[in-house]
């Protein structure tokens, strides 16, 4: 099998501790992160993923919002500078070590921020990057 994965939320994959918009939402988190440490791939996919699953049904939604495939279409460039291979929706890959390493790091150094502004988990992601990602929950195998 494959996790559907926006592009954006590779980002926020990055710096999550278990913290999210509702409890269901954190728990479908929790095992789509536990997926891709198992060595799951992520297909890569234009509009709502499996981490927007629990959210579809609220009545507002940002999920099909076009300022979201925005930030999907700078992330994705962000995100295929700092691997240095292109990053286009339809791509399968198993996410390695390695590369949450080379994330990270243009993360905390903020090559990959620009998708990230006006999201409202800005300032948390930026302490946890500042704090050297202790407790993240994304940690695949190399």
């Amino acid at each position: 099998m494959t996790v559907s994965i926006r592009p954006h939320h590779l980002l926020c994959m990055l710096t999550y501790l278990g913290k999210g918009y509702t409890p269901a939402f954190v728990e479908n988190y929790s095992i789509i992160v536990q997926r891709l440490n198992d060595g799951e791939p992520i297909a890569l996919v234009d509009g709502p993923d499996a981490l927007c699953h629990p959210m579809l049904s609220e009545p507002c939604c940002h999920c099909r919002n076009e300022s979201v495939r925005n930030r999907d279409r700078t992330a994705a460039n962000d995100i295929a500078h700092a691997l240095g291979h292109s990053v286009e929706t339809g791509d399968s890959f198993v996410l390695t070590g390695q590369d949450i390493a080379l994330l990270r790091n243009a993360f905390a150094n903020g090559a990959l921020r620009k998708a990230c502004e006006g999201c409202e988990w800005h300032d948390l992601c930026s302490s946890i990057a500042r704090k050297k990602y202790r407790g993240c929950h994304l940690a695949p195998p190399d």
